[in-house]
């Protein structure tokens, strides 16, 4: 299926010929929160427990925002190569354009209060949750104004006021770190849970095996969230993995497999996941997506895989279309008011880029802070314990 369906069952609403399809269209589209009833793309698949109905609840608003987001996402990441080519950006940066159904899908079906975790492809991972785009291009480019103050660029981005705790560049080392999450969670009995994101690559990591052992005889509220885009930098699945059913690889844990690329599977099965987590302990959710770009900037991404097969999946799948293609359905927007929409959003992050530009590079002292714990200072001394070389505050 290609798009987001209204259902075709008697009991739903067919808003493509009701009078309410008119009604919508008279309305603000920010701010209308009609119910609309919509049907995930294919069905789950599930593992040790019964999956949630494809029947998802959805509003005008939401619609328009998450073609917004979705579309803000893609085009910073796009501007975020053009950066990297022009060595404004230096080191390592992995782009998500192609996967964005997973942060917006998954961000609302939850609240700030539950955390997330994620690998070094990071970037809108870090909008959804409420960071600011001149963030984004201040850290992309080491400067100041950065999530991160500059300092931990592409791979390290952070915002632990809204729940997230950065992105990771060691392979799967975020998961036990998200597990630990859960169980302070739990400890605190604070009714919130942690969704701790891996690539396909990490799947046969052996910490994620270890932390999901001890996460499931705790009854974590851990949310293991495998992003399936089918490459482990360059090798794929079926040549990494005896057994590429991620959701299943939990055996003893309940799994789920989601169309990672239909942001309303997205949300319904994260909604599902948080609310049997909170009830039962941890569980996986695999999310079949994909990446348009290569592994990261390094990789052309075009050698292990044929430029049909990319084609073939922004043709057929692309997260973004879909939404547009369901707006449009529902007349909920013109052609011309979603296209508007996407200039406004080439122009904010323009604006970004240039406010980045003028954002200073950290002082050289910064490369002292944030080093220690703060109020613990430390001196390093020379071979023979007498002369100090350096004293830090």
């Amino acid at each position: 299926m290609a798009l987001s369906r209204l259902s075709s069952s008697s009991r739903r609403l067919d808003l493509l010929t009701s009078p309410l399809a008119a009604a919508l269209a008279r309305r603000p589209i920010s701010t209308d929160t009609t119910p609309i009833t919509v049907e995930t793309s294919v069905p789950f698949s599930a593992h040790k427990c019964e999956g949630p109905s494809r029947s998802v609840e959805t509003t005008p608003q939401e619609l328009i925002s998450f073609f917004r987001d979705m579309a803000l996402m893609r085009r910073m990441e796009i501007a975020a190569d053009s950066l990297y080519k022009a060595k404004l950006i230096r080191g390592f940066c992995h782009l998500y354009d192609g996967q964005e159904a997973v942060a917006v899908g998954m961000e609302a079906a939850i609240t700030k209060k539950d955390c997330i975790i994620t690998a070094y492809r990071d970037h809108c991972i870090f909008l959804e949750r409420g960071g600011t785009l001149l963030e984004v291009f201040a850290e992309l480019m080491g400067r100041r104004a950065g999530c991160s103050k500059g300092k931990g660029g592409s791979m390290h981005f952070y915002k632990k006021d809204s729940g997230f705790y950065g992105g990771h560049g060691i392979v799967g080392a975020q998961v036990p770190l998200g597990c630990g999450l859960a169980f302070a969670q739990k400890y605190s009995k604070d009714e919130n849970v942690t969704f701790t994101l891996y690539g396909d690559g990490a799947a046969n990591q052996g910490q994620l095996f270890e932390a999901l052992n001890i996460s499931c005889l705790l009854e974590l509220p851990a949310i293991l969230v495998c992003e399936n885009n089918h490459y482990g930098m360059g090798t794929a699945e079926w040549r990494a993995a005896k057994s590429p059913a991620y959701y299943k690889r939990g055996d003893y844990a309940p799994g789920l497999k989601v169309d990672g690329m239909d942001a309303f599977a997205v949300k319904q099965a994260c909604k599902f996941a948080k609310e049997h987590a909170l009830k039962n302990g941890p569980i996986i959710l695999e999310m079949d997506t994909y990446r348009y770009h290569g592994h990261s900037m390094s990789d052309p991404g075009s050698t292990y895989r044929t430029r049909d097969e990319i084609s073939g999946v922004r043709q057929e799948r692309d997260p973004i279309e879909r939404i547009r293609k369901l707006i449009l359905g529902l007349d909920l927007a013109t052609e011309k008011e979603l296209k508007d929409m996407e200039k406004e959003v080439r122009k904010e992050v323009d604006e970004a880029i240039a406010q980045a530009k003028e954002s200073p590079n950290p002082d050289p002292s910064e490369l002292f802070t944030n080093v220690y714990a703060k109020g613990y200072g430390v001196e390093a001394f020379g071979a023979d314990r007498k002369e100090v070389r350096a004293a830090l505050p």
